[in-house]
């Protein structure tokens, strides 16, 4: 019953409040004011240090502060930015999927392999070569060509190795 609660609830309050955190801390964080504050905090510690003379502790107290603003900061950010680049992966992939012509072979295109991702790559490269061609010998470079006639997978290219 408490999950069909929250799917009733309006989107703004279905985001969960770790993720509200982290985006809030993180617009924060990379706003003129936290400049400002973290600049004002350096300067008040460094003018400090003659009152403190430039102790061992004096030195800890900027060393601990940073290093642990410095490792909540990375897991706020890196949630924030997980979420901002599957977002764009989804709007991209239904850019990709509602465009006529387009490859849809490119829709989950991060979650292929490296030798994937290359021989797409090289596929890519062919096409702007051959559109480039079209254009120098003064045809058009505008279309949709087909893709797969490009693409040569890492086996394509590399003879697998004789078994003895």
């Amino acid at each position: 019953m408490k999950s069909r609660e929250r799917t009733e609830q309006p989107r703004k309050t279905q985001v969960g409040k770790f993720q509200c955190f982290a985006r809030m801390t993180a617009r924060a964080a990379g706003s003129s004011w936290a400049f400002a504050l973290a600049l004002g905090i350096i300067l008040i510690w460094g003018v400090t240090g003659p009152i403190f003379h430039f102790s061992d502790t004096w030195q800890l107290v900027i060393n601990t502060g940073t290093t642990i603003i410095t490792f909540l900061m990375v897991f706020l950010i890196q949630s924030t930015q997980n979420r901002d680049s599957e977002a764009m992966h989804l709007k991209l992939d239904e850019l990709l999927r509602a465009q006529g012509g387009a490859h849809n072979a490119v829709l989950d295109i991060e979650e292929m392999s490296e030798e994937e991702l290359n021989a797409l790559k090289r596929a890519y490269a062919e096409l702007a070569r051959q559109a480039m061609r079209d254009i120098r010998s003064g045809k058009s470079d505008l279309g949709v060509p087909e893709l797969e006639h490009h693409i040569q997978g890492p086996t394509d290219r590399d003879p697998e190795p004789a078994q003895h």
